[in-house]
């Protein structure tokens, strides 16, 4: 990247300095060796940087690149007739309990090769760059077999390689039970489930690792053998938990240091409290709170009682949030669970962040990678408030800090 300084901005930093957004007015960011080496008011740019290469933005917005920090962006096939069923009626449990949901996107990943999962994750990952993300969070989780869920891992790296976006890989293998292992959920974890985990922890494909704790997924004690087998293997976890019913899972997760723990609509008090002791962050998912039609709404007022961070994230997968556009969740996590314009995007940058274990990236300060996007927009609330509009002019990495084409 070459160095750079951005002059006459509203600079959003997302620093968590009680600032709102931590704006700064009529700002500027200098840009060395692909890091943010300062940023502050535009009559204040040292004189280190009066030789770089500048540019006036004549007053619009910079902020933080966005990262989505829960997708299930890898995966075969589609799940359209189970969004009719639906809309007929079914609810999410009935489609799982006669083998659609997962099982069904499972049985189109496994028929799927290396090369055919790439092809059809990159349009809903060039989706999500053209609205200013940088990183991507993607789950394994649609093989349920050794081969299948070190295949999801692969592509993932892939995509980092052939896109300008930083992934960031969780192992998901307790994601659901497959269809040779019904009713013996304990046999699978113990034959399946931590062997394949062992062998991408091998492979270093794996950066977090993840799980299901549902009444149709995996109980907490199941859930908890994997995380002791993560534990072993130096690996964060991070759990779906409390999305149809309060299984425990968010305090489980708390009690391993959870990076986060997602979903959330039935966590009760105790779980909250375990979360903030441990510092987890809390991952909203509106869309699929959206597309199930659920009623229950996550507790926002008790994470903010209890200081839980909040992050927002699409949640994108074939069956119960096909979405791809993080700006969308941003307007959807505003007006279906009340976050204010300021949470989500912090809950997509400095919080997104964190609960991904990134400590370089999120906001605008010295030393954090030049992750940049810059906006055609004067107010930060409007990157929540519009509906399908992507106000983005360009976004800024460390590869690439033209304009995108």
């Amino acid at each position: 990247m070459p160095d750079f300084v951005l002059t006459n901005a509203r600079i959003a930093t997302m620093a968590d300095n009680g600032a709102p957004y931590a704006l700064i007015d009529n700002g500027a960011v200098a840009v060395r060796d692909g890091r943010i080496a300062w940023v502050g008011a535009s009559d204040a740019v040292p004189t280190d940087y009066s030789g770089l290469k500048t540019e006036t933005l004549d007053g619009r917005l910079v902020t933080p690149a966005l990262i989505d920090c829960h997708t299930h962006i890898v995966a075969g096939g589609d799940r359209a007739n189970e969004f009719e069923m639906r809309l007929n009626g079914a609810s999410y449990e009935e489609v799982a309990r006669a083998g659609g949901g997962i099982i069904s996107t499972v049985k189109a990943t496994r028929a799927a090769s290396e090369d055919d999962l790439v092809a059809s994750a990159l349009p809903r990952i060039d989706q999500l760059m053209s609205e200013g993300v940088a990183t991507i969070e993607v789950k394994s989780g649609y093989g349920l077999d050794m081969e299948t869920e070190l295949r999801m891992l692969r592509v993932a790296r892939r995509i980092a390689q052939i896109r300008d976006v930083r992934v960031r890989t969780s192992f998901l293998g307790a994601h659901a039970i497959p269809p040779e292992y019904r009713d013996r959920a304990d046999a699978y974890i113990d034959e399946v489930c931590i062997p394949a985990l062992e062998q991408a922890a091998a492979e270093g494909l794996a950066d977090a690792v993840d799980g299901f704790c549902e009444s149709i997924a995996f109980t907490p004690q199941q859930i908890a053998r994997v995380f002791d087998a993560a534990k072993r293997l130096c690996l964060p976890v991070k759990l779906h938990a409390e999305q149809l019913t309060d299984q425990g899972g968010a305090k489980l997760a708390a009690s391993y240091g959870a990076l986060s723990v997602d979903h959330l609509e039935y966590v009760g008090d105790d779980g909250v409290t375990a979360m903030k002791d441990a510092g987890s962050v809390a991952v909203m998912l509106p869309g699929a709170f959206y597309t199930l039609r659920e009623r229950q709404l996550p507790p926002i007022d008790l994470f903010r009682k209890h200081g839980v961070p909040m992050a927002v994230a699409t949640d994108c997968n074939p069956g119960s949030s096909p979405l791809s556009s993080l700006l969308t969740a941003m307007n959807m996590a505003c007006t279906l669970f009340r976050m204010t314009p300021e949470e989500v995007l912090a809950g997509a940058t400095r919080i997104a962040a964190r609960a991904l274990g990134l400590s370089d990236t999120g906001m605008i300060a010295p030393g954090q990678t030049a992750e940049l996007a810059v906006w055609n927009v004067e107010s930060p609330a409007e990157l929540a408030y519009r509906i399908a509009f992507n106000p983005l002019e360009r976004r800024i990495t460390a590869a690439k800090p033209s304009k995108e084409t």
